[in-house]
């Protein structure tokens, strides 16, 4: 989707929604291709997985069994 694209649908301001989005692709969450003049932004799923693993591991209050099957799901390569 485009930066303009994501904007409207979030009903942002599109100088905003570019910073947001960089700062995405620095992260590692999102990536982006550039068709002509206007650059499309995709989800980056392996970015995506690693933060959530995070998250759930971080979660579990030191108890990482509890959302293991999660965990394993989001771990895998499919």
């Amino acid at each position: 989707m485009s930066a303009g694209g994501i904007s409207d649908t979030l009903d942002v301001r599109q100088n905003t929604m570019s910073a947001n989005l960089s700062i995405l692709s620095r992260s590692g969450l999102i990536r982006n291709e550039r068709e002509g003049r206007t650059i499309r932004y995709f989800a980056d799923l392996d970015g995506m997985r690693g933060l959530l693993a995070f998250l759930m591991e971080d979660c579990c209050g030191g108890r990482p069994e509890l959302c293991q099957p999660v965990i394993d799901e989001l771990a895998c390569a499919c």
